[in-house]
């Protein structure tokens, strides 16, 4: 029997390491969203100096793994073989409930996953000792501590609302001193907000990041939180004076300081504290198995009393744990994703956005301009211009060019993130107030770019959506993390260890589908990457940019009629559904494309402001021809998914035939393009007759056989659908190459020549 729990031991130490990957690339949004956001210092170097964070906080962590041991359930209540049910079903569930996240690229919280996964499975295995007993519902108190538990949920929501609003305040105040020019301000205003900033870093590290840390003794954390009034005054003004000497001697960006103090914090009190979450419930599982092993007694009669005593973690544990979170960091390509996704909401410019908006995000943004707009008449007009002038942008984003990859937002912003973040954390863990680090640092920046206009009235609709969006999912992750853990539980209890290995084998399947998913769409993205949006600003420029635009649609287009083709010959539904799937993301990327023109106007040069009408249409070409291939899968998929009869011999014959043309069509425009041979297009133009002299014959031979022949109605229809939307795609197409070829021959040739 001992070898059972044995082996659920070291299953545990797996699910441990899957854990700490997992969780490390979803919490890594926490220390990384103002440093890249900002472009403040090259990724390379973020990524050092987060890692020398999470390695010195791993190392600086007592270990304390109190939530999982005690602070959500009474252990002492319990017995062996119930603890190690209830951390089984927890570890399993994390890990999938955090890469399921990771894999949408949302950001949640690793804190608040745990405490429900402990809660749900604590709550099921309460219940079912209740019931055994023919107990009441009223005796789950004595299993649950519903006090702390009911603390860490109002505790997290609070925050969430706190730190929005926190962030947002401390931002207006912020920029109304600083402005979007704070590079042309005085260098004491830059030493003053150095000295606020750095002194709020500094205590989060003392008192977040090396609480438990035994310092000197303890004698600065001790002296830290006895006298916290003095010890920040002195810091304030020692921070003050070096921040001032940091940018008059060493004629560093003191904002950029503060981004790579806070990022490097940030990422020690994440790896000290946020290891609980983790490793917390395989410790205290393995030191239960310790401490019930050699005792003679039953695991289903040996109380786990010993689970409410404080234990120190072997510090070789806490070195293994840095290592792997440091390892995942610099390879994890969901932390990135799940980064970007806080990156793009709080972005200062205009782009392609993420989430769509809903009803939601349409109402609150809508009565939020009235309320605005009635606050905003109650003061001056004076007072309104002179606010106005303050967050004047100190460059404009509706201008942009290729060689510059602009930040998201500039650094004050991400200096205020960092500071705020870290004073908010901080005073919650000195008054001992449960939180999320993850909520916190996500709404401060929600907050900080509210108060920096970069919720225009272009964007505010799609923002909102995506806080929405993210936000409900904190709350999925409660309830799923509490069902989902509470549903494990319960079947291991009645399975016993062949369930756990289902389990087991269930999650590794999981993980890897998902992992292999996530690298098959990264590879995918690379080699047939999205539309570009056309930066130059020049009519010769615009013709080069565009000619890759236009390979990348006739090679996807290509596959994606062939394979309408194919799908309806062998009615094979998910064919059609591959295509359908295809021609809608070329659709939503030939919109973005149509979305940037007031950008690409912006850019053109005073004396090519004509190619603006060349690049329109363009666009409406490739709009059109998206349009046919869209209706094309439809159709067909339509008519598969029906059960409709098979279309005849001799229509998928004529079929066939026409796609080969189409083929032909696309390869040699495609070739044309990619090489840049454009004189080729002219080549491509003069067998246009041919394939319109081929599609009437087809439409003319459909028509002798539905006289004579025919008795299918659908087939009739699809069939005459299909080579009319066939007959646009292709007039799209030569209609593409004619202006394409005009412009070309006007433009580029004559340049040659000169």
């Amino acid at each position: 029997m001992n070898d059972i729990y044995l082996i659920m031991i070291i299953a545990l130490v797996v699910l441990a390491i899957a854990d700490l990957i997992v969780g490390v690339s979803n919490d890594a949004v926490n220390f990384l969203n103002s440093a890249i956001g900002s472009k403040a210092i090259s990724f390379k170097t973020i990524m050092i100096v987060a890692s020398v964070g999470i390695a010195f906080g791993a190392m600086s962590s007592s270990g304390m793994m109190e939530v999982a041991r005690k602070g959500i359930f009474n252990p002492g209540e319990f017995v062996f073989a119930e603890i190690i049910i209830i951390f089984m079903a927890v570890m399993i569930t994390d890990i999938l409930l955090l890469d399921f996240f990771n894999t949408l690229g949302m950001p949640t919280s690793t804190t608040v996953s745990i405490v429900f996964e402990l809660l749900g499975a604590a709550v099921a295995i309460s219940l079912l000792k209740i019931w055994a007993v023919d107990g009441n519902f009223s005796d789950l108190g004595i299993y649950i501590n519903t006090e702390k538990a009911t603390e860490i949920i109002f505790g997290i929501i609070l925050s969430v609302i706190v730190a929005f609003t926190i962030g947002a305040l401390i931002q207006f105040v912020t920029r109304l001193l600083i402005t979007f020019k704070f590079e042309d301000k005085p260098k004491w205003r830059g030493a003053i907000f150095g000295g606020i900033a750095l002194t709020a870093i500094v205590y989060f590290i003392l008192i977040k990041g090396l609480q438990s840390a035994n310092l000197f003794g303890g004698v600065i954390t001790g002296y830290v939180s006895q006298q916290p009034e003095l010890f920040i005054l002195a810091n304030l003004i020692f921070w003050s004076i070096l921040s001032r000497i940091i940018t008059g001697v060493f004629k560093w960006n003191i904002y950029t300081v503060i981004i790579v103090v806070g990022t490097f914090a940030l990422a020690m009190a994440f790896a000290g504290n946020d290891l609980v979450n983790f490793i917390g419930v395989p410790i205290a599982a393995l030191q239960s198995y310790q401490d019930w092993q050699g005792t003679g007694i039953p695991a289903s009669e040996y109380t786990m009393d010993s689970l409410s005593s404080a234990v120190q973690t072997p510090v070789i544990l806490l070195l293994l744990s840095g290592i792997i979170m440091v390892i995942t960091l610099w390879f994890s390509t969901k932390a990135r994703n799940v980064v970007k996704t806080s990156v793009d909401l709080s972005r200062q410019y205009e782009g392609e956005e993420k989430f769509q908006p809903n009803f939601l995000s349409r109402q609150v943004v809508k009565y939020s301009i009235k309320a605005f707009d009635n606050l905003n008449g109650i003061f001056p007009e004076s007072w309104r211009k002179k606010v106005d002038q303050q967050f004047a942008q100190s460059y404009d984003y509706s201008v942009k060019n290729k060689s510059q990859d602009l930040p998201a937002f500039d650094l004050v912003r991400a200096a205020v993130n960092l500071m705020v973040a870290s004073v908010l954390i901080s005073i919650a863990t000195s008054m001992k107030l449960p939180l999320s680090t993850t909520y916190v640092t996500f709404m401060v920046a929600m907050g900080t770019s509210l108060a920096d206009r970069a919720w225009g009235s272009e964007s505010a609709v799609y923002r909102v959506a995506g806080v929405f969006n993210v936000i409900a999912g904190w709350f999925l992750t409660a309830i799923s993390a509490f069902t989902a853990a509470a549903l494990v539980a319960i079947i291991i209890h009645f399975g016993g260890i062949v369930s756990v290995g289902f389990l087991l084998l269930f999650a590794a399947i999981i993980l890897i589908r998902n992992y292999v998913n996530h690298r098959r769409k990264n590879r995918m993205a690379k080699l047939e990457y999205g539309l570009r949006r056309a930066e130059s600003s020049s009519i010769q420029g615009v013709i080069q940019e565009s000619a890759d635009n236009i390979t990348n649609v006739l090679k996807r287009s290509n596959k994606i009629y062939t394979n309408a083709i194919d799908g309806l010959a062998r009615h094979d539904l998910e064919l059609l559904k591959k295509s359908k799937k295809q021609v809608l993301k070329l659709s939503a990327e030939i919109d973005d494309l149509r979305d940037n023109i007031f950008y690409f106007i912006k850019n053109l040069d005073e004396h090519n402001i004509g190619a603006s009408n060349f690049y329109l249409s363009i666009l409406d070409y490739l709009q059109d021809m998206a349009q046919s291939l869209e209706y094309i899968g439809k159709i067909s998929h339509k008519h598969v998914n029906n059960n409709h009869k098979k279309l005849t011999y001799s229509q998928i014959k004529e079929l066939k035939e026409l796609d080969i043309e189409i083929e032909s069509l696309f390869d040699n425009t495609k070739n044309a393009f990619e090489d840049r041979a454009f004189y080729k297009i002219g080549e491509v133009l003069t067998h246009k007759e041919h394939i319109f002299n081929m599609l009437t014959q087809k439409i003319s031979r459909q028509i002798k056989r539905t006289r004579t022949e025919e008795s299918s109605p659908k087939n009739t229809t699809l069939y005459f659908n299909l080579l009319t939307e066939t007959k646009d795609l292709v007039t799209a197409t030569i209609n593409l190459l004619e202006i394409y070829y005009q412009e070309y021959d006007s433009n580029v040739q004559p340049a040659a020549i000169e």
